[in-house]
C-alpha cells in the first residue's frame, strides 16, 4: 500500500493529536470530512492504522520492571510455546527471531523477585529449553513511529530521505 503525502499529514495528526475529532482533522487539513474519513478507512483496511485505544504504562499499573527474555525452543514446538506465552499476563509482546534464540519476549514485572517468578514459569513451559534475560535499565527512545511516517511521506513526495 502506497502512503502519499496527504496520508502522511493525516497520520501525523492522528499521532500528535489523538483526541481530536475527524471534523477538526478535516478543518486543519483543509479537506472534506468525507475525504478524510475515506482515507482513514483505507489506512485501517490496509493495516497501516492498527488501533486507536489508549497507550498504557505498565509502570503506572504497578509493573515498573521491564525485561527482554529470549527463549530457546525445542524444534517443532514454536507454535505451542507461542500459544502458551499468550496465557502469561506479564508478557506484553513476543516475537519469533533469528539469532541467539527462537523467541524474544518483552516482560513486565512488579519487582525483580516477580520477574524471577515469571522466568521460572517460562522455563517450565513444555518445549522451552533455556532462557536468557536482559533487564532494561532506562528507556532511551520511547516507542515512536512519527519519524518513520515523515520519512515515508518525504519518499512519497519525491523529497530527500
Amino acid at each position: 500500500m502506497a502512503v502519499d503525502a496527504l496520508d502522511t499529514r493525516i497520520l501525523r495528526l492522528l499521532i500528535e493529536q489523538p483526541h481530536t475529532s475527524v471534523r477538526e482533522y478535516a478543518r486543519i487539513l483543509s479537506i472534506a470530512r468525507g475525504t478524510l474519513q475515506a482515507r482513514i478507512d483505507r489506512l485501517e483496511r490496509d493495516g497501516v492504522i492498527t488501533g486507536s485505544g489508549p497507550i498504557l504504562s505498565p509502570a503506572a499499573l504497578g509493573h515498573p520492571v521491564l525485561a527482554f527474555v529470549h527463549l530457546e525452543v525445542t524444534q517443532g514446538h514454536l507454535d505451542d510455546v507461542g500459544e502458551a506465552l499468550a496465557a502469561v499476563p506479564e508478557i506484553v509482546e513476543a516475537f519469533s527471531t533469528t539469532g541467539g534464540g527462537d523467541l524474544l519476549t518483552r516482560v513486565v514485572a512488579r519487582d525483580n523477585g516477580h520477574l524471577e517468578d515469571v522466568i521460572q514459569q517460562l522455563i517450565q513451559l513444555p518445549g522451552v529449553v533455556r532462557t536468557r534475560t536482559e533487564v532494561a535499565l532506562r528507556e532511551r527512545v520511547p516507542h515512536r513511529l512519527l519519524p518513520l511516517v515523515e520519512s515515508v511521506g518525504r519518499t512519497a513526495a519525491g523529497g530527500p530521505q
